[in-house]
């Protein structure tokens, strides 16, 4: 017994002795640029808080946001890991850095086993990387068009009119018990028309379709809501069920895949084709068109495509436009100053126009402004497919040349970029003003940057634009008082509702708001 436990101990031993020296080596092959050390990656989504030494922390890039470079003294970190394999990682907040290795794409292109698990109903443009990529990207980047924008923004308007006139109707005060309650079922009846051509109300009633179990509203809600459950459960887990939501969840997913593959096949047995600019019509257009065999998407990377711009466009817009509204309540002047300026544009009591889109600058200030300070995504992965050097610089203006070894993973560190002070004067204000001028558009990637770009940004600012202009040229936002809350300071008020977690993208925990009729 004896024996084995000591030929248990010296194997333990040789392999911690190997991980140190593994360690150790990529550590010197970066010139130990400072950063964090620690034995697990900050991927790992079971770590979520920083611990010394142990893990720098899942959620530290929004907790922390530029201070990590503060404390590194270069807007480039590094982050050295060693357990289960020995990793160097490069944070990045700096504006030149970051155009550079995202226009390389060649150089630095994707690490596409971090995004497996995107691939949900099928390959989609985000999985993809080099022809592949080119050849998805050829067809859906047709469907994002200025028919669809125009849809988007026409839909939009004939969703909250509906919520106005039907829901609220003569109410002078709405509460709503956390924001995204309402922010998430707009953005899925938008994208349900302009991105799928299904029309939902707020009144809908319709039972499921035939040979279905769920109705297409509430299959699409419940993918989108808890889409999370799928990036978290395994496979096994999710069928087995254990809990009513997973399976609900369960059930609606395999629900949804029906729904979209039979509009496929409806789409591709209609004799007559409609003139519609939604994009899965657009997207199914668009595959038609290919006379290459060889170049069209197959069912499963259209559904896949589909079912990845939903989610990057109705996840990521309802969480925005929740952080938007908490961010008016809490600061009235902003507030009033974007109601007039709407008033302004649309002065004379009639629905908002796609034309006036561009006239309503605040709107869209206010919008990147949220943006900025609320990133989605909080980490953008690229990998180094080379041996090469990268330029860091400072706030002294000093500047140092990183050894970037191949293989180096790259993280675009969203909230760094945007709380750096080099580009963003006192960024942790609410300033939207400041997209009012020339601003540095190189320092601003809450879409990603360079040709890997979400190509569903005009759609998503399209849809947010409309939504806060006409929900603020109606009514008025607060915070909604809590009794047991009266002493409560304004800061402590701003913590509270500005709490915020992660699943698929960043989100507001709970946040109370009450509108009131102008």
């Amino acid at each position: 017994m004896q024996k084995a436990i000591l030929v248990a101990l010296s194997v333990a031993l040789l392999y911690a002795l190997q991980k140190y020296l593994e360690f150790r080596r990529a550590v010197a092959s970066i010139r130990d640029h400072p950063g964090f050390r620690s034995v697990f990656t900050m991927a790992n989504p079971l770590l979520k808080w920083r611990i010394p030494g142990i893990t720098p922390g899942n959620f530290s890039a929004w907790m922390y946001k530029h201070q990590d470079f503060v404390d590194a003294g270069w807007d480039v970190v590094s982050v050295v890991h060693s357990w289960p394999k020995t990793t160097v990682t490069y944070m990045l907040a700096d504006a030149g850095a970051i155009r550079d290795i995202a226009n390389a794409r060649a150089r630095f292109p994707k690490p596409l086993e971090q995004y497996k698990i995107l691939s949900f109903y099928g390959s989609n443009i985000v999985i993809t990387e080099g022809d592949e990529w080119k050849r998805q990207r050829k067809i859906s980047a047709p469907a994002f068009s200025e028919r669809n924008n125009k849809l988007v923004w026409d839909e939009t308007i004939n969703v909250m009119s509906d919520l106005f006139n039907n829901v609220w109707g003569e109410k002078e005060q709405i509460e709503v018990d956390h924001i995204v309650d309402l922010t998430v079922p707009i953005a899925l009846y938008i994208i349900g028309i302009a991105g799928f051509g299904r029309r939902m109300s707020w009144s809908d009633e319709e039972g499921p379709a035939p040979g279905h179990k769920l109705t297409f509203k509430d299959a699409l809600h419940t993918v989108s809501t808890d889409l999370f459950l799928k990036v978290v459960c395994p496979g096994w887990l999710l069928k087995l069920g254990p809990t009513e939501r997973i399976r609900h969840f369960h059930t609606a997913y395999d629900e949804l895949e029906r729904y979209m593959h039979g509009m496929v096949r409806a789409r591709k047995q209609s004799e007559k084709k409609e003139e519609r600019y939604d994009l899965f019509s657009s997207l199914l257009d668009a595959n038609e068109d290919e006379s290459d065999g060889k170049t069209k998407l197959s069912d499963e990377e259209l559904v896949g495509n589909i079912f990845i711009f939903l989610i990057a466009g109705h996840e990521t817009t309802a969480h925005t436009l929740a952080y938007t509204f908490i961010m008016l309540a809490l600061y009235p002047d902003v507030q009033e100053k974007l109601y007039e300026h709407i008033k302004g544009v649309i002065g004379d009591g009639r629905l908002p126009s796609y034309e006036d889109m561009n006239s309503l600058t605040y709107s869209m200030a206010v919008f990147n402004e949220t943006l900025r300070m609320f990133p989605p995504v909080n980490g953008i992965p690229k990998r180094s497919a080379e041996d090469t050097t990268i330029v860091a610089s400072n706030g002294a203006g000093e500047k140092c040349t990183i050894v970037v070894p191949q293989g180096t993973n790259f993280m675009i560190h969203t909230p760094g970029l945007h709380y750096n002070p080099r580009y963003w004067e006192d960024p942790y204000a609410f300033k939207p003003e400041r997209f009012l001028g020339d601003w540095p558009r190189d320092a601003f990637c809450p879409f990603s940057a360079g040709p890997r770009a979400c190509l569903g940004r005009r759609f998503s600012e399209t849809e947010g634009v409309a939504i806060l202009s006409l929900l603020v040229l109606r009514y008025r936002i607060e915070v909604r008082e809590e009794p047991h809350l009266e002493k409560e300071s304004f800061d402590e008020r701003k913590a509270r509702l500005l709490n915020s977690s992660q699943s698929i993208t960043l989100h507001p925990v709970k946040a109370p708001l009450v509108f009131k009729r102008r």
